[in-house]
């Protein structure tokens, strides 16, 4: 191995740890949810909002911040960012009341989303341009470890000594990465490009990245409608006892680590084209799941089906809007990254408070098909996108 291909595994492999422990504090409310819920004396979907806000803190802290950093040295920043991650854990951490939880919660998402906005294109920086997808992927990787073993042991902390205690073992795994991220990440990082917000409003209204950021919020935010109440729909539809509840999320994980690698090596050629094929089978899969969430087994395999596309487009959408960024404003990289981790983001809280109005007004088990009908938007609006490739494609020929 070369130095330049080992530092950049170096470089990976601490954003990865940084992604594990910034991962485990963005999923960990999915599994403690019943037990904030009866802490705080509140209900199901208020304790829900733990995930929403969260989300709204990630979405609008990504292109803002990030927007206001540029100058300052990437691994200087990614310090900085960890130290942010870790008080705002460390306040989750002494919540007594649902209002300083989600305060302490904001906290931490506005790391999370400077974070995931400059991890992405250092990660496409450091490898070949053929390996992008798979290399933001490894990053990714982080996430997905986290809701392997992070959620479900958290999970598991929550329920043996009290949900805070899970937002202690955050703090830990945050001191953690700040220790990789100093020892592995290079000095010497590219440096970000200063934007301005009139800058990125002008993101904003190029159509074909405005289109991707909603084929990501809807592609990626539909199966929150049903995961951010996983852990009440396998107890009260599923009849699973609690402790089956952290079991279950460890299976998920993986079928989430599995999805995740397949969906990196799948959308490196075309990422565009795999990702029409993916939404599909994912709203498939949401549709179903209405149909076999009372039912144990058949709840368990479909449950896993969707734990396996959950992160499967993540890769794809990341390097599809990193190209057309390049494509079409070679400055605004940076900051489409950023607004494409806001739309994810975004995603995850619309999916997350819709299906707490789902839940309230109608049930729990109705979450499935309307996340499955976001999808299907997704699916729609990526066979848009495809044709106007295309057609960038003949253009591209006859000139």
């Amino acid at each position: 191995m070369t130095t330049e291909k080992r530092r950049s595994t170096l470089a990976l492999l601490a954003l990865a740890v940084s992604a594990f422990a910034i991962g485990t504090t963005e999923f960990i409310s999915v599994g403690l949810l019943p037990l904030i819920s009866q802490d705080l004396n509140i209900s199901v979907t208020t304790a829900g909002l733990t995930v929403t806000l969260y989300a709204l803190g990630v979405m609008f802290g990504a292109p803002i911040l990030t927007s206001l950093t540029t100058k300052i040295p990437r691994k200087t920043l990614l310090l900085a960012i960890m130290v942010v991650f870790i008080i705002g854990n460390s306040l989750a951490a002494t919540a007594s009341t649902i209002a300083f939880l989600l305060f302490a919660r904001i906290i931490s998402a506005f790391a999370h989303g400077v974070f995931m906005s400059i991890g992405s294109t250092i990660a496409a920086d450091v490898v070949s341009s053929d390996r992008r997808a798979s290399a933001i992927a490894i990053m990714f990787t982080g996430l997905t470890v986290a809701t392997i073993t992070g959620v479900p042991i958290g999970t598991f902390i929550g329920q043996q000594l009290g949900w805070r205690a899970a937002f202690i073992a955050i703090v830990i795994v945050g001191i953690i990465a700040f220790i990789a991220n100093s020892i592995l990440v290079p000095s010497d990082l590219r440096k970000g490009t200063p934007t301005t917000i009139a800058q990125q409003m002008k993101l904003f209204t190029n159509g074909r990245l405005l289109l991707i950021f909603i084929i990501t919020a809807l592609g990626y935010g539909g199966t929150f409608a049903v995961f951010t109440y996983l852990a009440p729909m396998l107890q009260e539809l599923s009849g699973f006892k609690q402790n089956h509840v952290t079991v279950i999320l460890l299976f998920y994980g993986i079928a989430i680590a599995i999805g995740n690698v397949i969906g990196g090596k799948l959308a490196n050629r075309k990422p565009l084209k795999a990702l029409f094929y993916m939404f599909i089978v994912q709203a498939v899969v949401l549709f179903i799941l209405a149909f076999t969430a009372p039912f144990k087994i058949a709840a368990l395999i479909t449950i896993l089906l969707m734990g396996l596309f959950h992160f499967m487009n993540v890769a794809g959408l990341q390097v599809y809007v990193v190209m057309l960024a390049e494509r079409l404003m070679p400055g605004g990289v940076d900051v489409a990254s950023a607004i494409n981790i806001a739309a994810f983001n975004a995603g995850i809280a619309i999916g997350a408070y819709l299906g707490g109005v789902v839940t309230d007004s109608i049930g729990l088990i109705h979450t499935s098909w309307f996340g499955g009908i976001m999808v299907v938007a997704a699916v729609l609006l990526t066979g848009w996108s495809l044709k106007l490739e295309r057609k960038d494609t003949l253009k591209e020929k006859t000139v």
